[in-house]
């Protein structure tokens, strides 16, 4: 008896203490002014309790999802001009890029392998579909050889940020 007492003690006291390890995002907190003007405004916020659950959510996902890439990033677009397994597929698919290079220098470009043995050319960093599609206009002008295409990828936010 007093072992089952102590193993329930010991067991919610755990649960506990994991709990209050979380940290929980309230919207209101996100809106905080950190100078502390005194001369601002009030803000109040009037919602349901259940939408700072989903933001807790949203910022866990993306949480798990950088650490999976190992690079903060997000779901985005990128223009694909190279993607090829042949024997010679890295020698041009490095050629492919420098090529690239040459004709748009401020152009971030990504060389990438892909199991089981893909090699791709990928360019840029888009938000959406229609922002990368003014670009793909011009590159499928460029590189009429290619299959150029515009495909879905995690996108760095640091490149976002440089423009």
């Amino acid at each position: 008896m007093i072992r089952k007492l102590f193993l329930t003690t010991v067991v919610v006291c755990l649960s506990t203490m994991i709990v209050r390890s979380q940290s929980f995002v309230r919207l209101s907190d996100l809106f905080e002014r950190a100078d502390g003007n005194s001369k601002s405004g009030q803000l109040n916020i009037i919602q349901d309790p259940a939408l700072d659950t989903l933001i807790n959510r949203y910022i866990l996902a993306n949480e798990i999802q950088e650490e999976k890439n190992n690079y903060p990033g997000i779901e985005g677009f990128r223009i694909q001009i190279y993607n090829s397994s042949d024997r010679n597929a890295k020698t041009e698919s490095g050629k492919i890029q420098q090529e690239f290079m040459s004709k748009f220098p401020d152009m971030v470009s990504y060389l990438i392998f892909a199991e089981p043995s893909y090699y791709k050319v990928r360019v840029g960093n888009f938000r959406s579909r229609t922002e990368a599609m003014r670009l793909y206009l011009i590159i499928s002008k460029k590189f009429p050889n290619s299959e150029v295409d515009i495909v879905p990828d995690i996108i760095n936010l640091r490149d976002l940020n440089n423009k």
